[in-house]
Parts: structure tokens; sequence; C-alpha cells
């Protein structure tokens, strides 16, 4: 199957030719599948946040290609274009973003800039609305009226009504209490199987990226220096932390168990925890 978005060993550096020139991605490369979970994690200034906004056309690369469905997006302005809708992005804290009268106006700002018909617009206010949790009284009320969730879920379905095929989130969960963050993991998940969308997801959060994802993107020193699966990934717990990444609790659990000296397995969810535990209790039992 061929991807819908592939990243050609792109670089992009900041302020170029001055004395605060900053390289923050070096010779990236990766693909990305119809409905793939994808996380990416790496310390504070890996360049997480720089090669999301090169995605989906809102960075230009310094270096290399950003390719949708196999056509660079920067051959052409009207491919630009497209790829700003067909891969949505939604940015850290996207609350401070409303900005309209009412919160159906706010959802209905990306659809009406596409060129879509009234009642088109509707429709995709509506459904993104529901996927989100959002009253028929809320799209009604002003943004401003709305709590800090309400706020972030709207503002994550204004991209959603784009409807479009790759949805990137920047900590689409951050600040918010575990209520919160697990309403708008589920919402990102409908999302997903609805539209059979690939999703890309900026997390700290190792536990949430362990549990959801199908691959992590591991970021440091403006590289891509891991590209596998959650259960891959982990097994290097003692290399992420040496980059300054933390791990889910249950590896650090884990790997303390190992370093006391018990044969234990690499785990990263509470569940393989759960069975590794078990293991361990029935072979002391039997020993």
């Amino acid at each position: 199957m061929e991807p819908i978005l592939e990243v050609r060993n792109i670089s992009y550096v900041y302020s170029a030719g001055t004395p605060f020139e900053h390289r923050a991605l070096e010779s990236v490369s990766f693909s990305l599948h119809r409905g793939e979970f994808v996380g990416v994690i790496g310390h504070t200034g890996s360049g997480k946040s720089t090669l999301m906004q090169q995605l989906n056309g809102l960075l230009k690369p310094t270096s290399g290609q950003v390719l949708l469905d196999g056509r660079d997006i920067w051959s052409d302005k009207k491919l630009t274009r497209q790829a700003r809708f067909r891969v949505g992005l939604v940015f850290q804290y996207p609350e401070y973003q409303l900005f309209e009268e009412t919160v159906y106006q706010d959802i209905a700002f990306g659809p009406k800039n596409m060129g879509l018909d009234e009642k088109e617009v509707d429709r995709r206010v509506r459904s993104a609305a529901e996927l989100v949790g959002i009253t028929d009284d809320q799209l009604k009320a002003s943004p401003f009226d709305l709590s800090g969730g309400q706020k972030r879920r709207a503002a994550i379905a204004g991209v959603m009504a784009m409807e479009p095929e790759v949805l990137i989130l920047d900590e689409p969960t951050a600040g918010l209490d575990p209520v919160g963050r697990k309403e708008i993991l589920d919402q990102i998940g409908a999302y997903r199987v609805s539209r059979n969308a690939a999703v890309v997801m900026v997390s700290h959060s190792m536990e949430d990226v362990a549990r959801l994802t199908d691959r992590l993107l591991v970021l440091c020193g403006s590289r891509l220096v891991m590209d596998a699966p959650p259960a891959e990934v982990f097994t290097h717990a003692e290399e992420l932390v040496e980059m300054g990444l933390s791990i889910p609790y249950v590896t650090q659990v884990f790997l303390r168990l190992r370093h006391m000296g018990l044969d234990v397995p690499n785990v990263y969810t509470l569940s393989q925890a759960e069975e590794a535990l078990m293991a361990l209790k029935g072979g002391t039992q039997h020993a």
C-alpha cells in the first residue's frame, strides 16, 4: 500500500545565513499510511513542532521533500493549498485561536475557506461538533463562554470539519485533567476510525503513546533516531532516558526490578505488567 504522506530527507534551518542560524531538522525521512496512528516524542527543542509544520505546508523545508499521494506539496501552489486542507494541524493550546462570535462560526471557518457551499459547511460543522461532544446550544454560544475543555474540543472540531485525511496534533491534551485528556484522545480515535485518517500526535505522555499508537518517531538533536512500534522503542528504555525523555511509569518500575536482579521482561503497558508479574509469581511458587 502506497503511503498517503511521505517525508524524504527534509532539513530545516531557522534564520539561515545569519548569526542566529539554527538547524531544527536534519535529514528526516519517514512515511505515513491511511488509518495509521503515529506518535512523535522528543525532548524540548528536538524539532517536533517544526516537523509538524512541514507536513501541511506551513513551513517549507530548507531541503528535501514532503509528498502527499506521491506529489511534492511545494511543486505547485495549488498542491500547497490543498495540502493545508488535506493535512489538518491542531496546534498546542488551540483554544487560544478561537475568534468568531459563535462556536458554529469558528468550526465553519475552515470549511468556508475551502469554498464549500452552505449546506456542506453546515453538515461538516454539525458532524464535527457531534464527534467532539459539542451540543447545539453550545454551537450558538460564544466560544469565550465555554469551559477550557469545551474550548479545546471546539478548536479541534474546527480542524476535523475540514475532514483532513491526515490529522496532526501537537500536544492535544496539554493542561487537561485526566477526564479531559481521555475525552480528547477518545474523540481523536473516533475521528481516525470514521475517516480512516492517519493521525500524527506529538506527546510528552509516554503512557498515552505506548497505549494508543502503532509507531513512534523519536527525535533527538534535530534527527529522527528511531521509527518503530512502541514495543520496540521501549526496549531502549535506558537509551531514551539518556536522551532526556521520560518512559512509561510501569517501564521505570520494571527497569528497577531488573536492576535488583529479578528476571522480568521490558513492559510498557499495565496489562503487560500484570501478565509479567503473574508469570513471575507462578515461577516463584513452582520453585
